[in-house]
């Protein structure tokens, strides 16, 4: 269901503010307001028989309800999209808050997988809701380094780091390992031959030139060693291309009144354990595939701004109770990520979208001054 753009059109200042006051006290308490409270708490200088009138009249245009005969009033998702598309007021970030989340990018920007990591972490801590980080990688990454250490007297670790700055560590069994200085050697004509390789090409010409190289060499073990390394090597590779989905606050959105009951709240957390479901909850993809092409073109055409999916707009039908802020990032020139935050359609939107939009921000500017350094 897509709500659409709703405008002020035959709302006055009266209804507006008796609107966003119903808006704000659900956020904040997650109880139906009615009008004599609305009158006791927020001092408009009118009666309570003037606001309910009003309230019926925004319950007619279809932006509150009410959840029960003798209940008060709620958002609903027309309602929350009036209200985040017309009058949420985001605020400044402290000056705390900022240099948390520069210290948390800056100090992880050349670890990729902990960057995602922590940044799922602090905007769960930060928005006290669930949050998802996702790393796409188009296929295209390519070696940057590698090097063999020994482990034990049968086994090597492989350490190859990618273009992106990935680290990928492979224990790799291979009989009996070799000295170090030969591992040395090894590494070395490894990189000779493979460095600036991608996943495609490490063909069987390239790779019969590396063998005859280290064969020259004269390199003890090679037999046992060369398969398994390079085998390591091209997996490496492959996990940089696929989608890697990092979640925050998992457990936070227990601590909302409205999925309080667990028969409700099984669905959310189910999907919320899904990838696929994830990667089309971020990614906005038609159907609910993990396919990284159409992953990634649905974000890189996408502009900088944050999105708001509210309910019943979301395209997975376990979440249409919650409501997702989402936002891209860049990583290098092909690679596109994707972080969101989740919560109930109260969330605070104004909290979640100033602290997400610093986030993105920051994460952009850093990965670009990396990336291009």
């Amino acid at each position: 269901m897509t709500i659409g753009n709703v405008g002020l059109s035959g709302l006055n200042e009266r209804k507006i503010r008796i609107f966003e006051a119903i808006i704000n006290d659900y956020i904040e308490t997650a109880e139906p307001i009615g009008s004599r409270t609305i009158a006791k708490k927020y001092g408009m200088g009118i009666s309570s028989a003037t606001i309910r009138n009003e309230m019926s009249d925004l319950e007619e245009m279809g932006l509150i309800v009410q959840p029960h005969a003798s209940s008060g009033r709620v958002p609903s998702d027309k309602g929350y999209r009036l209200f985040v598309d017309n009058l949420m007021r985001c605020r400044e970030l402290t000056q705390e808050e900022t240099s948390l989340l520069q210290q948390i990018i800056m100090s992880n920007v050349d670890k990729i997988d902990l960057l995602m990591q922590e940044t799922a972490r602090i905007l769960a801590v930060l928005t006290n809701c669930t949050t998802v980080v996702t790393q796409p990688q188009f296929s295209g990454h390519r070696i940057k380094h590698l090097q063999l250490v020994p482990l034990d007297e049968a086994s090597l670790v492989l350490v190859v780091v990618t273009d992106s700055k990935a680290v990928k560590n492979s224990t790799v069994r291979v009989g009996r390992a070799p000295e170090c200085g030969d591992l040395a050697r090894f590494s070395a004509i490894f990189n000779e031959h493979l460095r600036g390789c991608s996943i495609e090409d490490l063909t069987a010409d390239r790779l019969d030139a590396l063998y005859q190289s280290m064969a020259l060499a004269d390199l003890p073990g090679l037999p046992q060693i060369f398969e398994p390394v390079v085998m390591a090597a091209a997996k490496s590779l492959q996990a940089e291309n696929d989608v890697r989905v990092y979640t925050g606050g998992m457990r936070n959105i227990l601590a909302f009144p409205e999925f309080s009951d667990i028969v409700k709240a099984r669905p959310i957390f189910k999907a919320l354990e899904e990838k696929d479901l994830l990667i089309t909850l971020l990614g906005g993809a038609d159907d609910n595939s993990a396919d990284n092409i159409n992953y990634i073109n649905n974000i890189k055409n996408k502009d900088e701004k944050l999105q708001i999916v509210i309910g019943s707009e979301n395209t997975v039908e376990s979440l249409k109770d919650c409501s997702v802020i989402k936002g891209n990032f860049k990583l290098g020139r092909n690679n596109y990520g994707a972080i969101g935050v989740i919560g109930p359609t109260r969330m605070d939107y104004a909290q979640a979208t100033s602290v997400l939009s610093v986030i993105v921000k920051k994460m952009n500017a850093a990965l670009k001054a990396m990336t291009s350094g």
